[in-house]
């Protein structure tokens, strides 16, 4: 179920000028919602399909963020196994548990803020966009993003820097009018392969050391600080 949100942001945020910063590439997972309980039990399912002892669930939260095609090899899946270990984890995926996560508190009101100072808003997963388009629906989230962008089921643009590239020419924009938001190495890299800068969140999977090792332009560790690190990388 979706967290009430609240609190100063809607107000405060909007007295930010507008941003040469037009164009706002959201991760999905660890960003905009916590997806952990759906996630880990599917990718439990995932495992025990190609009969992989599944560790315990406290143990699995590195998987929320990169690409499954790489996580299910480092949990001990053998190469050839790994298509049956997402059909297991896809098969419950899609019985319900994509809906098994929560909005981050503040998020409604720093997409608000967002957009009310011109921003346009976009989402850039490594998830599938067959399952991430109807996520952000159910969370009510979905009308407020230009485009929804991630991953095709056979792999196609698993890398973030892939799903990045077809979320500019897609919607025909410029990588310089661009800023990613990210809780993971991964959403760093991946926009810096387009010289994009990106904030880093704490409040995800990444935690600060990585995002910071991975070349973060600046970090937010509380929801209702984005808007404000919007402003500064935008007024450099």
């Amino acid at each position: 179920m979706n967290r009430q949100v609240g609190g100063p942001c809607r107000t405060t945020c909007q007295r930010f000028k507008p941003s040469a910063m037009k164009h706002l590439l959201f991760d999905l997972d660890g960003t905009l919602l916590d997806p952990a309980e759906g996630i880990v039990a599917s990718f439990q399912r995932g495992l025990a399909a190609v009969e992989v002892a599944p560790p315990p669930a406290a143990e699995l939260h590195w998987i929320i963020g990169p690409p499954l095609r790489l996580a299910f090899p480092r949990a001990g899946v053998a190469a050839v196994d790994i298509d049956r270990a997402l059909d297991g984890y896809r098969a419950h995926y899609r019985a319900g548990a994509m809906f098994q996560a929560c909005a981050y508190d503040g998020i409604a009101d720093v997409i608000t803020a967002c957009i009310a100072r011109k921003h346009t808003l976009h989402v850039a997963t490594s998830k599938p966009h067959v399952f991430a388009k109807p996520i952000l629906a159910h969370f009510g989230l979905a009308q407020d993003f230009a485009g929804i962008f991630g991953a095709e089921l056979d792999g196609t643009r698993d890398a973030k820097a892939d799903v990045i590239a077809h979320l500019l020419a897609t919607q025909g924009i410029s990588a310089r009018d661009c800023l990613m938001i990210g809780d993971r190495e991964h959403d760093v890299i991946g926009a810096r392969a387009h010289g994009i800068p990106t904030i880093g969140v704490t409040w995800g999977y990444g935690g600060r050391a990585e995002l910071e090792a991975a070349g973060a332009a600046a970090i937010a560790d509380k929801v209702l600080e984005l808007p404000a690190l919007v402003a500064a990388l935008s007024a450099r």
